[in-house]
């Protein structure tokens, strides 16, 4: 029964944010229509270089998201600086050729912000075989290719200077944004608060990035502006109803999952910004989207991501609240006689922060809730999905779907499944990035002259 509301609960903050926003796709004419593939292309350059860096210099989920929506921010101002105006920019008001190179702009725009985040984010790179370097060669090949591509003349120079404007003004916006500052862990070993996992070494597994939280937001308010409902009270029913689920069904070993939901909870365990960037992709050449509504769907994806992740990690270290490895072997601390300690219990994957809500559920759902509105819930073809979860094996990576719908509903229960979550943490989780991507659409990159 839990369970059946908690999904009714998601469906319909689903469809009223769907019912609000409408379905977008493209945009109204243009005197030209520029095709997407600069914009496709460096989208995936940005994804694969950032997702690429590691842990602790913005690899980990928050910080790749928030790295990303950098990225598409800017690109997306230099698209939308050229020519006549179509959508409100998100920083930059100057305005260029209607000739300019679209192509040239895209290229500028991600190659600066790429080189500056690669160059500066975080401690030297820890991971052999990739280095600060060698990301940064990548990227001016990448660069130089896409620029010898566009033909010599003075719209090729316009286009440059539209994407280095829209660059600068990005990386203005960002200076001492947050990133790379302190942990906003504070340490407390009391019933229900979060304590880290050990490594072998005794050594605590902690957050790459526990200043995620503490990042100023791209596109709203406030880092807590969309404060979770707090955790239920340890000793309540609805506490107990949800430990006792996760106990039964996320436990590493004799587990009551299914062979099924062994393989969904290790299919997720995959960066949610890789996997919306790629259906993105699809969709946008499927549908053939032009490129001023490729950078504004990336854009608002991304950022709005990006500010889920902030919230979100800014509510997991508020709440502090400890994760079913913390409650489980600990239940007679809890002051709950409807739970059952178990100190041998341990849960079949792991994460480095604080429970309460979903990370991975805050991020799927604001990309989720932009798709829809360029897409609606069910397109034309469906979409595909690529894993990169290290702990899959032999189990088939990409698979499909035909609505969004169905991921958001599967990841709930694929958190809990994984040990991970409980229910309340998941669906906490999905409705603070439908509340993000909704207040970013009824405030940013909308059409010119609309209030």
């Amino acid at each position: 029964m839990a369970r059946k509301r908690s999904m009714a609960l998601v469906a319909l903050f689903v469809g009223a944010l769907v019912g609000a926003l409408g379905v977008v796709g493209t945009s109204a004419a243009r005197p030209v229509r520029a095709h997407a593939t600069a914009v496709i292309h460096w989208n995936e350059v940005a994804v694969n270089t950032l997702a690429a860096m590691p842990g602790p210099n913005g690899g980990a989920p928050p910080a790749l998201q928030i790295h990303v929506g950098m990225v598409e921010g800017a690109v997306y101002d230099a698209v939308n600086a050229i020519g006549p105006k179509q959508h409100r920019p998100y920083l930059l008001e100057r305005r260029f050729g209607a000739k300019a190179s679209i192509d040239a702009a895209v290229a500028t725009a991600a190659y600066d912000v790429l080189t500056d985040i690669v160059t500066n984010a975080g401690p030297a790179f820890p991971v052999p075989g990739i280095t600060r370097q060698s990301l940064l060669d990548t990227l001016a090949a990448e660069y130089s290719a896409s620029l010898a591509a566009v033909d010599a003349g003075p719209f090729k120079r316009q286009g440059i200077g539209a994407g280095h404007a829209a660059a600068a003004a990005m990386l203005a916006a960002r200076v001492d944004d947050g990133r790379f500052g302190p942990s906003q862990w504070v340490p407390n070993s009391a019933p229900g608060h979060w304590q880290p996992l050990l490594n072998a070494s005794g050594q605590p597994l902690l957050d790459p990035t526990p200043w995620a939280g503490g990042v100023k937001p791209f596109l709203i308010e406030s880092s807590s502006q969309f404060r979770s409902v707090a955790p239920p009270a340890l000793d309540s029913a609805d506490y107990a109803a949800q430990l006792n689920e996760v106990q039964a069904l996320g436990r590493a070993m004799d587990s009551t999952r299914t062979p099924d939901q062994t393989y969904f909870a290790k299919w997720w365990q995959s960066a949610p910004t890789r996997s919306w960037n790629e259906v993105s992709r699809q969709l946008v050449t499927r549908n053939g989207l032009d490129a001023a509504d490729a950078a504004r769907l990336f854009a608002m994806q991304n950022l709005s991501a990006a500010d889920a992740s902030i919230n979100c990690w800014n509510d997991k270290y508020y709440f502090d609240f400890w994760r079913p490895w913390n409650a489980i072997p600990r239940a007679e601390e809890d002051g709950n006689p409807a739970t059952t300690a178990d100190a041998g219990w341990t849960a079949l994957i792991t994460a480095p922060y604080p429970e309460w809500p979903s990370g991975h559920n805050c991020q799927d759902t604001s990309h989720v809730a932009i798709l829809r509105m360029f897409f609606s819930d069910a397109p034309s073809g469906g979409f595909q999905i690529t894993s990169v979860s290290a702990l899959l094996t032999t189990e088939p990576r990409v698979r499909t779907f035909a609505t969004f719908s169905q991921p958001l509903a599967e990841l709930i229960d694929a958190r809990i499944w994984a040990g991970l979550h409980y229910r309340g943490a998941d669906v906490a989780g999905q409705l603070l990035g439908l509340n993000v991507a909704a207040y970013a659409t009824a405030n940013y990159f909308q059409p010119v002259g609309k209030r």
